[in-house]
């Protein structure tokens, strides 16, 4: 392994670290010291990487994002229906690893209301979000699967149910399980979209 590659490695390392120790006890909870002892390097070596919290925070976010960002399309020939239903899977709390990042996202929105640099980056998360779901839309309406709408409405719809639906259900709120917030919203945009309501099969 070159210097490079061991320097990345140790840059993933403490990055995944962060992400659980933040999702654990929150932002304002951690120390650079906490994180260096999860990643199993020194307090020095987590410096040379990341010189502030914030910077770690802000990367750590960075990274968990790029993490949910799965592979939704396979080999090209997935239905643009199941490719969007991937997505809202990987927008909900459906899993551990989504879970933990529902917790980053909602420690990146209470700092977001205090610090410009967080609400900037939430903004460009959001807007990475956004042309996920649109893509897939777009993907869709060209291959005549979906009825033309318009499509940048759709997919704001489409983060805001998963928002507002997602946080109940981290919330274990008895009136809104997993299955029932990808039910609601998939009948919610399905009649836009000309698909039948049913939660496709992935």
């Amino acid at each position: 392994m070159t210097k490079a590659e061991r320097a990345l490695e140790t840059r993933e390392r403490i990055l995944t670290a962060a992400c659980e120790v933040i999702a654990d006890i929150g932002f304002e909870n951690i120390s650079m010291r906490k994180v260096a002892e999860h990643a199993g390097v020194s307090k020095a070596l987590l410096h040379y990487h990341f010189d502030t919290r914030e910077k770690l925070f802000a990367e750590a976010m960075t990274h968990s994002f790029a993490q949910t960002g799965l592979d939704t399309e396979g080999d090209g020939s997935v239905p643009a229906a199941v490719v969007l239903a991937r997505i809202l899977c990987s927008m909900l709390p459906s899993d551990r690893e989504l879970r933990q990042d529902w917790k980053l996202w909602q420690e990146l929105w209470v700092r977001a209301q205090r610090d410009t640099a967080a609400r900037d980056l939430a903004v460009d998360l959001y807007e990475q979000l956004h042309a996920w779901v649109t893509g897939a839309v777009e993907r869709g309406i060209a291959a005549g699967e979906f009825r033309p709408c318009d499509v940048a409405a759709l997919g704001t719809l489409v983060l805001a149910l998963c928002d507002g639906l997602g946080i109940r259900v981290m919330l274990a709120d008895p009136r809104v399980d997993l299955a029932g917030a990808r039910s609601a919203i998939w009948a919610t945009i399905a009649p836009v979209l000309g698909i039948p309501p049913g939660f496709p099969a992935l």
